[in-house]
């Protein structure tokens, strides 16, 4: 009934599957796994020489065509018009400002950057960034002066259209061409960080090019600063225009438009809420009413009917905490308050948050800080000589020093009233008065004040 087989052989793998599993000789070297330090930083350099190559080249290769733009500018419009007088030299001037000194400015950096001298080209280049901070400047202006010049000017409108059908312009106008040196600006200053973040802080050119850098950065800054300007006087104007008349005046320096919207009144005595447009700036809320839709000229504009100014505001929000629909703000004026209410949780959350920062920064550039210095105060009149070694009596408090010398003021007022009473008539003796302190408290010294904006 039992066999009498062998008994079974223990299983065994095949060779190649025993091959595969055990790992090869190769495995075992660290070397081969984790390359030497040396060898990642050369690979980190030649990653950062491949960049920087490929931003020299850009930057090269935009440099030649912005020069020929400019070129195209100054050759054709700049030169022509100053020979043939088709603007006068005022015009000309504001349209056109300092594109020419800034052509040859560029002409020169060209020169070096094609050289492949970067830091050099941008070292001599910007101390002439002036030239940019006049352009920039002026370019609002000098759109609005080319479209006024184009509208009125029949003869400059002709020569226009004949230059730029030149094919060298390539199908670009006028318009397209002068903004190009805000725009190069905006260029340099990603070149010269991609040039300066790939370049060894050991190479001369490091500094050269950071330096450069900082310089471009500021002039990209006032541009910057230059549009929220524009945008914020557009803003201005515009609101200007949709409030009916003169009476509320919103174009003031210094002022920055915020925000606009609807919001509803709540009255004091429990009347119904009414909806009032209110435009808010960074000095004033202004609450405004539609005017009739049936007026003939008026129809979408506005009739402000208060400013309330923001100066001395205290802004809490009512209701609205919660993720409720809507809320309720609370605002307080030296003589006014208002409750303004939204169904819209967004709008109000947003309104608040416009309201409180707007006075935050009032509060934060009006404040004033008042210091004392006891050194710098002039005394009231001279001291009298009184010796180093001597004490001051034990009953002298300083009330009684300030009733002292008020005797004294006013015996010599009486004296010199007399002398003089006696040549013109009676005249009644003028009695000096110190703005005094309660008895027993120092005199308060004069203080000077600082603002901290």
């Amino acid at each position: 009934m039992f066999s009498l087989s062998s008994p079974p052989q223990p299983r065994t793998s095949h060779p190649a599957v025993v091959t595969a599993i055990l790992p090869g000789p190769m495995s075992f070297n660290p070397a081969a796994s984790d390359p030497s330090g040396d060898d990642v930083i050369q690979a980190q350099r030649d990653r950062w020489g491949r960049k920087r190559s490929r931003v020299a080249r850009e930057l090269v290769q935009t440099e030649q065509r912005y020069c020929v733009k400019l070129e195209l500018v100054n050759t054709y419009f700049v030169e022509i018009l100053k020979a043939t007088g088709t603007l006068r030299q005022s015009v000309l001037e504001s349209v056109f400002s300092s594109i020419k000194a800034i052509h040859s400015v560029n002409q020169s950096l060209l020169v070096h950057v094609e050289n492949g001298y970067f830091g050099r080209g941008f070292e001599q280049f910007c101390p002439h960034l002036h030239q940019y901070n006049t352009y920039v400047d002026n370019m609002y202006n000098a759109r609005k002066i080319l479209a006024v010049q184009l509208k009125k000017n029949k003869a400059f409108r002709r020569f226009k259209a004949l230059q730029e059908a030149r094919p060298e312009f390539h199908n670009c106008t006028l318009e397209d061409l002068l903004p190009l040196p805000a725009q190069r600006i905006q260029q340099y200053k990603h070149f010269l960080q991609d040039l300066t973040e790939n370049t060894s802080p050991d190479d001369p050119e490091f500094q050269q090019l950071s330096g450069a850098a900082r310089a471009v950065s500021e002039v990209s800054q006032r541009i910057q600063d230059n549009a929220r300007s524009h945008q914020n006087h557009l803003q201005l104007c515009r609101v200007q225009k949709l409030l009916k008349g003169r009476k509320t005046k919103v174009l003031a320096p210094g002022r920055w438009y915020i925000r606009e919207g609807w919001l509803r009144r709540v009255p004091a005595k429990g009347a119904e809420a009414t909806p009032r447009m209110f435009f808010l700036f960074s000095d004033m809320l202004v609450q405004a009413k539609r005017c009739s839709p049936l007026h003939p000229t008026h129809g979408g504009k506005f009739v402000g009917q208060h400013a309330y100014p923001l100066r001395e505001c205290t802004v809490d929000k009512v209701f609205g905490h919660t993720k409720s629909q809507g809320g309720l703000l609370s605002l307080s004026f030296p003589k006014a308050k208002l409750l303004l209410m939204s169904c819209d949780q967004e709008d109000i959350n947003d309104w608040h948050q416009s309201l409180v920062s707007a006075v935050d920064k009032l509060h934060s550039k009006n404040t004033t800080v008042h210091q004392r210095d006891e050194l710098c105060r002039r005394p009231l009149r001279p001291a009298p000589d009184v010796p180093q070694n001597a004490e001051p009596p034990a009953d002298a408090t300083p009330g009684r020093k300030r009733n002292m010398v008020n005797c004294e003021v006013t015996e010599r007022a009486q004296t010199s009233s007399s002398s003089s009473s006696s040549s013109t008539g009676p005249v009644e003796p003028k009695r000096m008065k110190l703005a005094g302190a309660p008895a027993g408290s120092p005199p308060e010294p004069s203080g000077s004040s600082c603002a901290i904006l």
